[in-house]
């Protein structure tokens, strides 16, 4: 069996299926995050399809960000920098913040836990699933301003629940660790009231207005990653979105 009939079901583009299993592979680690792919001529010849089907399917993954082009170099996995994570996955900026630079984040704890129903349902998990808490606090200019309870599946991550230590931007970090790139976060946002560790770690008042932000991340292949909650202390910090 070739592996153009692999490629199924068949309701589905050629060029589509080869986009998927061009991700697979790249979330397989058979190409990582940098590294220079195959030529459209030998992606062809390894997928039995066309160059112009390979050629439709690699333009699709550059508009998603997925790889990159060089101009008579080749074509190449991209690999989110952490400049990158900032503008495209970090929405809080501070009101007098014209530095772009990425804010830092303490490390209360890591713990491993049961999955509640709430994470259970959010990274679409069975009940019994566990999952590793990160409990951390973003400062920006200087000013712890924003808990963060991020909630990552075991079995993707590990453990990483064993460490002591952790990078400030999260999603590099997991590309380089775990091979798990970030292709997409959906936020929500709505009012909340302060609570007394919101209180004791931000250095505000109990039930005071905060903006909580839950976010579902999923990886290149559709899994849901992370389920995370930020409560947000917005005084002097607004939430950007950027529409183009």
């Amino acid at each position: 069996m070739t592996q153009k009939n692999q490629l199924s079901p068949q309701f589905k583009p050629l060029y589509e299926q080869v986009k998927e299993l061009i991700i697979e592979r790249i979330v397989g680690g058979v190409w990582k995050p940098g590294e220079v792919l195959p030529s459209e001529f030998q992606l062809a010849a390894v997928l039995d399809v066309s160059q112009g089907t390979v050629r439709k399917a690699l333009n699709t993954l550059t508009e998603e960000n997925i790889v990159f082009r060089r101009q008579g170099v080749g074509t190449f996995v991209s690999n989110h920098t952490l400049q990158e994570m900032l503008f495209h996955f970090f929405r809080f900026k501070h009101d007098n913040d014209e530095t772009n630079d990425l804010p830092t984040a303490n490390l209360i704890d890591i713990q491993l836990q049961d999955a509640t129903p709430a994470i259970a349902t959010a990274l679409e998990l069975t009940d019994d699933i566990r999952v590793i808490q990160l409990h951390r606090v973003r400062i920006i200019n200087d000013e712890p301003c924003i808990r963060e309870l991020i909630y990552l599946p075991y079995h993707y991550f590990g453990d990483l629940h064993l460490e002591t230590t952790l990078p400030h931007a999260l999603y590099n970090f997991y590309q380089n660790t775990f091979n798990i790139s970030i292709r997409n976060a959906v936020d929500s946002i709505k009012a909340v009231l302060s609570n007394e560790v919101d209180a004791k770690l931000l250095n505000i008042e109990e039930n005071q207005p905060l903006l909580e932000v839950s976010r579902i991340a999923t990886a290149l292949d559709g899994r849901r990653v992370e389920f995370s909650l930020s409560r947000a202390y917005s005084t002097n910090m607004h939430y950007e979105v950027k529409i183009t």
